[in-house]
């Protein structure tokens, strides 16, 4: 009986089952690198698509900041206009009261009194003065009282016995008697009452 050689059909066998391997395995490579592909070019067009909504966001919020700014500006802008339309209201309202105050310092003063400096204080005033006697500073002080355009008159200081070195008291003539010192206070003007001229203006004994 003859002999039949099977090496070479078992070897071109174990070949076709390693190149069937090699190409199994290639295509599963393969197809692992497209999914891995696809699946990284997925991500990456999320992370731009996320970008790009980052930088609209970001591109927003500064044009939002941009008014935000704005709008701080104009509020800056009409509160020093309005403190400014202030300062014109009051120095139009404060216009006659300077009149006024004048005018009054004029009218109450009664005879027998010299007023040396006057200083003013927002409304307050302070007078220093020189009187024939005591009771020419009570008259002035009544008469400040009554006026429209003063209240609370305050005496602080009176000395009597000028000398004759006092500077006030030497240009007034040599006047003797008592130096004051006296505040007042500046006001709206009162309800209608008698001029001090006529009511309080009278001559101390």
């Amino acid at each position: 009986m003859a002999g039949i050689n099977l090496l070479p059909w078992r070897a071109e066998r174990r070949k076709q089952k390693q190149q069937e391997f090699f190409t199994i395995t290639a295509l599963a490579m393969g197809l692992s690198a497209t999914i891995l592909l696809s699946v990284h070019l997925q991500i990456q067009s999320m992370i731009d698509y996320q970008s790009q909504r980052n930088k609209f966001l970001e591109s927003e919020v500064a044009v939002f900041d941009k008014k935000i700014k704005e709008i701080e500006e104009l509020e800056t802008k009409k509160k020093r206009f309005i403190a400014k339309m202030e300062v014109i209201q009051q120095l139009q309202t404060s216009r006659p009261e300077i009149v006024h105050l004048v005018d009054e310092l004029a009218r109450t003063i009664p005879e027998g009194v010299f007023l040396s400096d006057l200083t003013q204080s927002d409304k307050n005033l302070t007078m220093n003065g020189v009187a024939q006697s005591n009771s020419r500073v009570s008259a002035y002080m009544r008469n400040l009282e009554s006026s429209p355009w003063l209240q609370d008159p305050v005496l602080n200081i009176i000395e009597n016995k000028l000398d004759g070195k006092d500077k006030s008291a030497k240009d007034q003539k040599d006047l003797r008697g008592s130096k004051f010192t006296l505040q007042v206070k500046q006001a709206g003007e009162k309800t209608a009452e008698p001029n001090p001229k006529d009511s309080q203006r009278k001559k101390p004994s």
